[in-house]
């Protein structure tokens, strides 16, 4: 199994203390977002989870914890983009903090391990083509050497996210730009040593340079694990994303970031309230065990089918 931690919420920002409870007591409960009575519990045993892959836009508050997670293999998925507090509001600076967080996690774990992600990517009158190019550039040789793989998604604009985005004023991209912009970060990613992938993207970036990629990467977990790995691409997710199955075990309407573009925060209101129950000793993330609920085990178990040999590689 491979756990996602989370594609739904900032778990390493703001809910690391209840992760390493839960690691500790070797099991955690997830709400089905699609029948909120129903809820799944996951077992964490090392036996059965493979991989732990985190998503984050600042892991800080965990970090001095990671000798707590020995008995398992991760990796991280870093958010670090150009915008401010207009787009991402709870944020630290990112030239005067955050570089700095990626770098000493990247010295704590290995650049293999530090995925940057430079996503989602919007225009606006203040974030221009011109814009992306130089705060990309400008990340880039502050990451050189910290990681080996950078991944960039242009913004997708859900309906549930435009609300939140009307102040911004985004204009969508034209093919020819996305094209544009992508051959120019793929020379700035290759100028710094890094590999460059698209995350679930319908437009093939490969004349740019790009190609499509996978935050839940079959092959780099393999790689990190040392044992080859079977499993599907992941089913719950959108046609053009090639990741891994994995197991979510975030929740909607927790994430605390204020980022404008975010899918998985509905309202603030929503998010207000869903942090008020929040409790590091709960098996659930910001919630309780309610009368009506049924709770059921989720069938779960290691994907390894074999050691890799150097061959493999």
């Amino acid at each position: 199994m491979i756990l996602s931690v989370s594609r739904r919420t900032d778990i390493p920002n703001y809910y690391s203390d209840w992760f390493y409870n839960r690691i500790k007591e070797g099991f955690l409960y997830v709400r089905n977002p699609m029948n909120a009575h129903q809820i799944s519990k996951i077992d964490l045993s090392p036996d059965v989870v493979d991989c732990i892959v985190f998503w984050t836009k600042n892991p800080e508050n965990m970090m001095d914890r990671l000798d707590e997670l020995k008995a398992y293999k991760f990796y991280f998925q870093f958010t670090i983009t150009g915008y401010g507090r207009d787009v991402e509001l709870n944020l630290p600076d990112k030239r005067q903090h955050m570089i700095s967080v990626f770098q000493n996690l990247s010295k704590k774990i290995g650049p293999e391990k530090v995925i940057w992600r430079y996503d989602p990517i919007l225009l606006n009158r203040n974030y221009t083509m011109e814009y992306h190019v130089k705060a990309f550039k400008e990340i880039s040789e502050k990451l050189r050497g910290y990681t080996d793989k950078v991944i960039i998604s242009f913004i997708d604009l859900y309906e549930k996210t435009k609300r939140n985005m009307e102040e911004l004023n985004i204009r969508p991209f034209s093919e020819s730009e996305m094209l544009e912009l992508a051959a120019d970060m793929a020379k700035i990613a290759s100028n710094n040593q890094m590999d460059i992938e698209s995350c679930a993207e319908v437009i093939n970036l490969q004349n740019a340079g790009i190609k499509h990629g996978c935050c839940i990467d079959k092959r780099l977990i393999e790689k990190i694990i040392g044992y080859k790995l079977q499993g599907e691409k992941d089913k719950n997710q959108r046609k053009e994303c090639g990741c891994l199955e994995s197991v979510e075990v975030g929740t909607y309407n927790t994430c605390r970031n204020g980022c404008k573009y975010c899918y998985a925060n509905f309202n603030d209101v929503r998010v207000a309230d869903s942090i008020k129950r929040y409790d590091i000793n709960s098996p659930l993330l910001c919630g309780a065990v309610n009368k009506d609920d049924v709770i059921t085990n989720r069938k779960v178990k290691s994907l390894k089918t074999g050691q890799i040999s150097l061959f493999d590689f």
